[in-house]
């Protein structure tokens, strides 16, 4: 269950998760309908309580809405698509 509010901040090219003023960030590289997921960073302060999981899970569910194929250069990204398989189909196998 999604707690937080996913946010695309295109200017940043980031999604992110307010944390009550901190954030919550997976960093991206966007070309045509191929998303690289570069670097997920959860605060210090929010570490430990399923944060990075829950924001992994609203970003990948976003890009499949989209019709986006991911790329997980971000080692918790493909960390979490190899412990839930339910993400390959949308992985980029260019």
């Amino acid at each position: 269950m999604q707690k937080h509010k996913l946010t695309d901040n295109t200017v940043e090219k980031r999604y992110e998760f307010d944390l009550n003023g901190e954030t919550a960030a997976i960093e991206y590289i966007r070309e045509s309908d191929v998303i690289t997921l570069t670097h997920t960073f959860v605060p210090e302060t929010h570490q430990g309580q399923g944060i990075a999981a829950e924001l992994t899970e609203a970003v990948l569910a976003d890009a499949r809405e989209k019709g986006l194929r991911v790329i997980p250069r971000c080692s918790y990204v493909a960390q979490y698509i190899f412990s839930h398989p339910e993400w390959e189909e949308i992985v980029f196998r260019g």
